[in-house]
């Protein structure tokens, strides 16, 4: 089942978010800086406060009353214009549940929700390039950012129109 998500979510998001993030970005292990930046960001608060402002949306993916999956949706970021859409920001599924129709099932409650037209971003090492390719979004561009002294390199995606 995929509905919005509510604050009886936050912990399941948090703890959902710190997976994720740490499987995606410690592949040389686990460096403070990664784990002081996942602990800092990932917190109930944080997750509240997208809640509450009217530019986020959160859908959740649930299965047998546990989250497998979410999706966070910010409708006023844009990339290079506003014919772009908007930024889907987030698509976290737990480990055992990525490759099982879970992100495709989030993807298809995000455009039937907020609408077809939306970019992403994600970095170039991480495996969900190949998922969001296989998907038909297209490369539209490069954003990158300084974390731990290192220079992030991510691809834009533009969702299928």
């Amino acid at each position: 089942m995929i509905r919005r998500a509510n604050v009886n979510d936050l912990s399941c998001l948090v703890a959902l978010s710190l997976q994720v993030w740490l499987n995606t970005y410690t592949l040389d292990g686990m460096r403070r800086e990664y784990a002081d930046f996942a602990i800092g960001q990932f917190t109930k608060d944080y997750f509240q406060d997208l809640l509450l402002r009217d530019e986020y949306d959160i859908i959740v993916c649930e299965e047998e009353r546990a989250i497998i999956g979410f999706a966070v949706v910010n409708n006023r970021s844009q990339f290079e214009g506003p014919e772009n859409g908007f930024e889907l920001e987030k698509l976290y599924v737990h480990s055992h549940f990525q490759g099982k129709g879970v992100g495709r099932a989030l993807l298809s409650e995000v455009t039937a929700r907020f609408g077809s037209d939306f970019w992403l971003y994600t970095w170039t090492e991480n495996i969900s390039n190949a998922f969001y390719k296989r998907l038909g979004f297209e490369l539209i561009g490069e954003l990158s950012f300084e974390f731990a002294g290192k220079r992030i390199l991510n691809n834009v995606y533009m969702s299928p129109r």
